[in-house]
């Protein structure tokens, strides 16, 4: 029923919505590993850690329509959700959108999420970009898909004199999910906070990753230990931003995956009051 609700209003009615009630999830790039020795095993552990949601990213493209719709009984039968999926620009084209949109449906998504764009290195290439994306979005609503973007580090640097996610925000319809990485906006010297308030209503998924200046650790910080202001980020995302959910995501850690993505759950429960 959500899906058949404005937009306009869906952005308004998430403005001062409770914390405790938007879901936490984990984007599973950060169990990559475990996911290729055993699938099921690794879904079914993210949500014994207490995980609401999962991400799946872009191998589950290859999936059949059978495995598809076992993923989407599992997920049912442990009472969680994929809000989303992460995916390579091929899968928008216009030979690839059924697809797409068939598997995401069945998965139960709100949204499709662009991954990755290699970097323009004009202004124009990003207007291109921010072309395709609604043309995309437009394909994918009749069904009740919206598309989303990811940014990382070269959205936020300038081109031309422009952040490209400027272009990016200000070209594409207001439907486009703009799916704020926290940490690739900090490495990029980008405020979060800031960008979470100049685009109210369309931040409704958050990668909640760290980022450490120190070059040895990077993006290797868990949750709360690199030089994110997680109770800035949420207060904006919650008040203006209409999240409606968030994402967990690690590159990688000094410990085992399993283990990063439970310290990182705890971590986001303690600073996510």
């Amino acid at each position: 029923m959500s899906a058949a609700l404005p937009w306009t209003f869906r952005g308004i009615a998430f403005a001062g919505v409770s914390s405790k009630s938007i879901p936490v999830g984990l984007e599973l790039y950060s169990v990559r590993d475990a996911l290729k020795t055993d699938l099921e095993g690794t879904v079914r552990a993210v949500a014994k850690m207490g995980y609401q949601a999962v991400e799946f990213y872009s191998p589950y493209y290859d999936w059949t329509e059978a495995q598809t719709k076992q993923m989407r009984k599992l997920i049912d039968d442990l009472g969680i959700k994929c809000y989303s999926t992460h995916n390579g620009l091929p899968s928008f084209a216009a030979e690839n959108i059924e697809k797409t949109r068939d598997r995401n449906l069945i998965l139960g998504c709100k949204y499709v999420v662009l991954a990755w764009s290699d970097p323009k290195t004009t202004l124009d290439g990003w207007k291109a970009l921010a072309d395709q994306l609604n043309e995309a979005d437009a394909k994918l609503e009749p069904g009740g898909l919206r598309v989303g973007y990811h940014n990382h580090s070269a959205e936020f640097t300038a081109v031309e004199g422009k952040r490209p996610i400027e272009m990016l925000a200000a070209n594409t319809k207001r439907t486009v999910m703009l799916q704020l990485d926290v940490g690739t906006c900090l490495e990029a010297g980008a405020d979060p906070v800031a960008w979470i308030k100049a685009n109210p209503g369309r931040i409704r998924s958050i990668h909640c990753k760290d980022w450490s200046r120190d070059p040895a650790v990077g993006y290797k910080a868990l949750f709360g230990e690199g030089i994110a202001d997680w109770k800035g980020i949420f207060h904006a995302a919650e008040s203006v931003g209409g999240v409606e959910y968030y994402l967990v995501e690690q590159e990688g850690s000094r410990l085992s995956e399993m283990e990063t993505a439970q310290r990182c759950l705890t971590a986001f429960r303690a600073t996510h009051k």
